[in-house]
């Protein structure tokens, strides 16, 4: 088998096997090939920082065709060329590292090689890999995961109102109480699922770029004369993140950590309205829509189980677990930095993926 097309049939995580249909625009933001280019982005970006139209260091500057060759290095970035990287990595056993020796080897022959020392000029690793990662954040929950939470909250906003006059019996401690309706139970949740989503909405990731351990030393030592703080500041700014400007060598993750405590906010809410539905379905107030083609149990036809509703649960869980576990260990790091954050961030996308996955399994019966 080719270890670069695997089947999705051969796939350890069911995100990148059986709901890899659903989730396959989010592998655009979280897989591998996303965080590499994302860090070529910002090593190109800052590159035409130092030595763009107003060259931060020496007076010599990027000219135009020479710009139009940076922006196609990310341009035809694509998957054969991240293998390139990945060989790259497989001798240097540093992926950032790697990607600084592919955009060296990209200026090979070309008038752009005499830039090639200022690759990387003044960063840590950390410093390229905070910001993709705080990028491949933003765009993936801008672009992707809160489309589809707003789809959820228009669908049952607008069954809200067409059920607005339909009356239940409503209970209390599982017993049979006062009435309400059902449009108002399903308001309910808009409600609760708007206000958090206006706290996502308005978050903004922050990021770091002041070298090993937070001092611009490097720079300072190199340019004197310059206002690296400024200087960086505006970078981090330009790529519409949030400057911090007191770090160890690694960002802080604080913000981080409380955008996940939003989405888990969020994945509640859609558990309490998926145990709510299981119930109301359970006493007869819901039937679900039957598809003739599907079978609801092996050896019991007649019956249609709520399994997208308990399917979505299972799933709330475990992303719940992931991006609980993130928030609580992102923002402890020994002293100036150890690598415990790393391994932890990569599973950003899973346990994103298993929110947006049980967003879309509670609207498929909807």
């Amino acid at each position: 088998m080719n270890k670069k097309n695997i089947d999705p049939l051969m796939a350890i995580s069911p995100v990148d096997g059986r709901y890899r249909e659903k989730l396959e625009e989010l592998s655009n933001y979280f897989s591998e090939y996303s965080l590499i280019k994302y860090r070529l982005i910002v090593e190109i970006k800052w590159l035409i920082k130092l030595f763009g139209n107003n060259p931060v260091l020496i007076s010599d500057k990027l000219n135009s065709e020479e710009l139009s060759m940076l922006d196609n290095i990310i341009s035809y970035f694509d998957l054969e060329e991240a293998r390139k990287v990945k060989e790259i990595e497989s001798i240097t056993n540093h992926d950032v590292k790697a990607i600084e020796y592919y955009i060296r080897d990209k200026f090979k022959n070309t008038s752009l090689e005499r830039f090639s020392s200022y690759i990387h000029f003044g960063c840590t690793s950390e410093d390229i890999s905070n910001l993709a990662y705080s990028l491949m954040i933003s765009n993936g929950i801008n672009n992707i995961w809160i489309p589809n939470a707003k789809k959820m909250l228009d669908t049952i906003k607008e069954k809200a109102i067409e059920l607005r006059n339909i009356p239940m019996l409503s209970h209390t401690h599982g017993q049979p109480a006062s009435p309400t309706t059902v449009g108002k139970e399903f308001a309910i949740f808009v409600y609760r699922w708007n206000s958090i989503l206006d706290l996502i909405n308005n978050i903004k990731l922050k990021g770091k770029f002041s070298g090993a351990v937070g001092n611009f030393n490097a720079h300072s030592i190199a340019f004197s004369n310059l206002d690296w703080i400024k200087i960086c500041k505006d970078f981090v700014e330009s790529l519409d993140l949030e400057f911090n400007p007191l770090t160890t060598q690694i960002e802080s993750h604080d913000i981080l950590s409380i955008l996940f405590k939003y989405i888990t906010a969020f994945n509640n809410i859609t558990m309490d309205f998926n145990s709510d539905m299981w119930i109301y379905i359970s006493k007869g107030y819901f039937k679900q829509k039957v598809i003739k083609t599907e079978v609801g149990s092996s050896v019991m036809p007649h019956k249609v189980n709520p399994i997208n509703y308990e399917n979505s649960m299972a799933n709330i869980r475990i992303s719940n677990s992931i991006l609980d576990t993130l928030s609580n260990n992102l923002t402890v790091s020994r002293m100036q930095r150890d690598l415990s954050d790393s391994s932890a961030l990569r599973n950003i996308g899973v346990g994103i993926s298993h929110s947006l996955l049980s967003i879309i399994q509670t609207l498929i019966r909807i």
